[in-house]
């Protein structure tokens, strides 16, 4: 079972496993394409960051950032090769969602690759609902990034 809890992406337990996610980011998209974000940039008042937790093992991370009252935007998630294919992702979009819901956003948007290694995200973010949106924030439109958004319903 995956428990999922609120965490600082700046610990000693993370470390490992976000250099992992930048330089699998960085080496599939060119650096003036690549927006992964580092812990330090993920440590900001404006996002909020999880971890995912198998017993004692880290089997993923997400981030939530909030872009205005009721527009939040998925951030940086990964998950660890070995919980690859069991859910994590999964799981991790779904907390992302939930808590969009309970802030009451009325959408939450991403900015992802358009390389092969970013497949299975984009599968992932397809099967949620999400679909190719507007470039949005402060990301410049490219071919090597793909952006997409997702209408939420608030009601309780």
């Amino acid at each position: 079972m995956i428990a999922i809890r609120r965490d600082d992406p700046r610990s000693a337990a993370v470390a490992p496993l976000m250099a992992l996610h930048l330089a699998a980011s960085r080496a599939q998209t060119p650096a003036p394409n690549a927006h992964a974000l580092g812990a330090d940039g993920l440590a900001d008042p404006a996002i909020t960051f999880w971890t995912a937790w198998d017993r004692d093992a880290l089997a993923g991370f997400v981030a939530l950032k909030q872009l205005d009252p009721d527009h939040g935007e998925v951030k940086s998630m990964r998950t660890a090769p070995t919980h690859l294919r069991r859910g994590v992702a999964r799981a991790l979009l779904g907390h992302v969602l939930a808590e969009a819901r309970a802030r009451r956003y009325r959408r939450i948007s991403l900015e992802t690759g358009t390389a092969p290694g970013f497949a299975p995200a984009n599968a992932l973010y397809e099967a949620a609902g999400f679909v190719d949106g507007p470039v949005f924030g402060h990301y410049p439109p490219s071919p090597h990034n793909r952006f997409m958004t997702l209408a939420l319903d608030t009601r309780p």
